[in-house]
Parts: C-alpha cells; sequence; structure tokens
C-alpha cells in the first residue's frame, strides 16, 4: 500500500531529494518541504502527482502547522515523517557566538520537536507510522570545533530513544539515523565560512577544522541514494533497528567511542558502585 511521506530538508544533491527518491521508486507519495521551493520545481514536475513541494521555514512554528496541514489534507495523511533538514556551525564551546548557538539548536533541535509534535496526532490516530530522526555521527562522537553542533544531535538522540517508547505502543515506530560524510553540499559553506577571531587561543585548531572540511568537500565517500535506500530497507525490517550508522568511517567511529566509553566505564566499577549507602 502507498505510504505517504513528509521531509523536512529539500535540497538539490541533498538527503532530502534522496529519502524522496527512494520513496518513490517504491510507487510511495512525497511532501518534500524546502526553505528555496523555486530550487526543486523541475525535479518535483518529472513526479507529477506523486509529489508536493511545500515552502517551509523550519524554526516558525506557525509555518510547520500549516505545512502539515497542507500535507494532511493533500495526501490524506502522513505514514512516514523524515526530520532530516539542519546544519552545522563550527566553532569552540567558549568562543562561538551565542546568535549562532541558539540558531543552531533552534533548527536541528527545536524545528524538529515542531514537526514531530504537529505529526504525532494524526499518525495516533491511525495507529500506525514511522518516525525517521537524522541525526549524525556527531550524535553518538562528539567532535572538536562541532561542539556545539554536536550538542544538538546527542539531543536529537535522547528525544529519539524517549519518543520511540512512548509511542510504541501506539503503533509508531522511531528510528535514529546517523549519517558520516556524505557527499551533500553541507560541506560547501565552509569554504566561505571564515574562522571567527575572537579568542585567539583557538585560531589555529578551529582553522585546521575549517582547512578539513574544505577538503572533504566534494569527495566524501558517503553516496546519499545509497544511504537513503539503506534506510528504507532498515524500516522494512520486523522489527526495525533502533539506530543505523551510515557509512563506514562513520561506522567505525562510532564503533570504537562506544567500545571506550564502556571500557572506561567498566574501569571505576568499584567508585560507581561505592556511591551507595551501604547495604
Amino acid at each position: 500500500m502507498s505510504r505517504r511521506w513528509f521531509i523536512t530538508g529539500g535540497t538539490p544533491g541533498g538527503f532530502g531529494v534522496a529519502f524522496a527518491e527512494a520513496a518513490l521508486e517504491t510507487g510511495d507519495r512525497v511532501v518534500l518541504t524546502s526553505r528555496r521551493p523555486q530550487e526543486l520545481a523541475t525535479w518535483a514536475e518529472q513526479y507529477g502527482d506523486a509529489v508536493l513541494v511545500v515552502p517551509l521555514e523550519l524554526t516558525d512554528a506557525a509555518q510547520v502547522q500549516r505545512a502539515v496541514r497542507a500535507a494532511e489534507e493533500h495526501f490524506g495523511g502522513i505514514d512516514v515523517l523524515v526530520n532530516n533538514a539542519g546544519r552545522g556551525w563550527y566553532g569552540s564551546i567558549e568562543g562561538m557566538d551565542e546568535t549562532s548557538l541558539r540558531a543552531m539548536f533552534d533548527l536541528n533541535f527545536f524545528a524538529v520537536l515542531s514537526v514531530t509534535r504537529a505529526v504525532l496526532p494524526g499518525m495516533r490516530a491511525r495507529g500506525s507510522g514511522c518516525i525517521v530522526n537524522v541525526s549524525s555521527v556527531a550524535g553518538l562522537v562528539s567532535a572538536v570545533g562541532f561542539g556545539y553542533y554536536s550538542a544538538t544531535k546527542f539531543a536529537i538522540e535522547a528525544i529519539t530513544d524517549a519518543l520511540r517508547d512512548e509511542v510504541a505502543a501506539q503503533g509508531i515506530s522511531v528510528l535514529a539515523v546517523e549519517p558520516g560524510a556524505f557527499r551533500t553540499n553541507a560541506y560547501a559553506g565552509f569554504t566561505n565560512e571564515p574562522v571567527a577571531k575572537s579568542i585567539p587561543e583557538y585560531h589555529d585548531m578551529l582553522e585546521q577544522v575549517r582547512a578539513a572540511f574544505v577538503g572533504m568537500d566534494g569527495v566524501q565517500p558517503g553516496d546519499p541514494r545509497r544511504g537513503a535506500r539503506a534506510v528504507l530497507a532498515a524500516m522494512a525490517q520486523d522489527p526495525p533497528p533502533r539506530r543505523l550508522v551510515l557509512g563506514n568511517s562513520g561506522y567505525d567511529a562510532v564503533i570504537d567511542a562506544l567500545e571506550q566509553n564502556l571500557a572506561d566505564i567498566r574501569a571505576s566499577e568499584t567508585l560507581s558502585r561505592s556511591a551507595d549507602f551501604p547495604a
């Protein structure tokens, strides 16, 4: 039976379009949101009535409600929500300006909550649905120079885990997806984004971070189309996984970090267990 998708963050060459194309390949129908919907006009034409592109500024809660209502009215409901939109700013923990910090949380975290809370009533009423929250490898492994970006994605991981258990009885599944380095336009902006000079002690570190991302732009190993198809394959499993890390380097980084964390926790087991009142 044809499913109805609502996907945020539609940009040419990005994960949003890759998710949409993967869904359309299976005969599903898609609502794709974008801040610049005109960029998707030619792409959408080839799919006719199976695609609806909706303009959406995700940090505007009223627009989110209108976009969800438009999707539900157009296709009769939303079966799959993909919270894909997001962006990463780089900077030190001490030095990143508060405007950028709050803007990143507004887009990467609070906007995800707004969309999810708008879509859930319809899913609950039907007793079925699937929510895919696109996190990041940085949501499991914090990255130097991207501490605040990592914090937004760690927050997504926490919300996803809690939501999964809260809505399971309603027939709704929830999947966290953690892509590594994928060949989208996500790194393109680093070329024109100079290192902030507010705290000189961090300048060299941040310049190295920036240079690394500029160097990776266009040669990232991850293929968004293959990544999107892997997510659909995971969704089809019974039961579906709780999370799916995408990409070889991302998988290796996550496994290594989790094993190090587990070893570190176990090394302090005696101290951990000493903190309770005596039996």
